[in-house]
C-alpha cells in the first residue's frame, strides 16, 4: 500500500473536491483514481484529517453502501447532508 505521501493526498483530495453536488463516491473509487486502488483505507485518514470546507468530504461513502464516518458532526450528520444534496434517498 502506498505511503501517505503529499503527491497523493493532494490528488485526493483534488478528486474530491471534484465530486459535484448530489453524487457521491466511495474510498476505493478515489483511491483508484488517485493511482493507488489499495489505499482506500488511506483516503479515509486524508478525508478524516481534512476541515477544508471546499473539500466535500462527506460525499465519499463506503464501498459496502454504508456511509462512514465524518468528523464535523459524526454519520448522522453526513447522512443528513447526503440527503439534503440529493445523493440519497
Amino acid at each position: 500500500m502506498k505511503t501517505k505521501d503529499k503527491n497523493f493526498t493532494e490528488r485526493v483530495r483534488d478528486i474530491v473536491r471534484k465530486i459535484p453536488r448530489g453524487k457521491t463516491m466511495t474510498y476505493r473509487d478515489v483511491a483508484t483514481k488517485a493511482g493507488n486502488p489499495g489505499a482506500a483505507r488511506v483516503v479515509g485518514s486524508i478525508m478524516k484529517a481534512n476541515y477544508d470546507p471546499e473539500i466535500p468530504c462527506h460525499r465519499v461513502i463506503r464501498s459496502d453502501g454504508k456511509i462512514g464516518e465524518y468528523n464535523r458532526g459524526g454519520p448522522e450528520a453526513k447522512l443528513r447532508i447526503l440527503k439534503e444534496e440529493g445523493a440519497i434517498k
